[in-house]
């Protein structure tokens, strides 16, 4: 599983001065560890500030998109911030040995946990010998 390279909405290039005035959307991409299970893999992000309405998780094209919206609750208005959460957002090309119709996501205490099946054909198995 590869990850892909894509730029965020504060990277992208201004096709022209109209572009500056849009407000920029501020994208951070997720920490991630990716764990080889004897089924597949399991795939687990941090994203705090997340709940499952915002959540968005697709496959397209070989393609698992993890897109997020992170919301931090704070009691008042702050006087001074250091820390302000973005949204998050990360790809990864998946090939041809994970099943894709049978992912999984888990969101629990701010960590999604994606499990990605391997597909049955690009499991090991045994070839029998014939004999003539």
């Amino acid at each position: 599983m590869a990850e892909k390279t894509v730029p965020t909405a504060g990277e992208a290039k201004t096709a022209s001065s109209r572009e500056v005035t849009r407000s920029r959307e501020r994208y951070q991409a997720p920490p991630v560890d990716i764990y080889e299970t004897k089924g597949g893999l399991t795939l687990m992000a941090d994203l705090p500030g997340v709940s499952k309405d915002d959540l968005d998780i697709r496959v397209e094209n070989d393609v698992l998109t993890i897109r997020a919206n992170a919301n931090h609750k704070v009691p008042g208005d702050p006087m001074y911030r250091e820390f302000q959460l973005a949204n998050f957002f990360r790809q990864f090309e998946l090939g041809e040995k994970v099943d894709q119709a049978r992912i999984t996501a888990e969101l629990k205490h701010g960590v999604l946990t994606l499990n990605l099946p391997q597909a049955e054909e690009a499991k090991p198995r045994k070839i029998e010998v014939r004999v003539s």
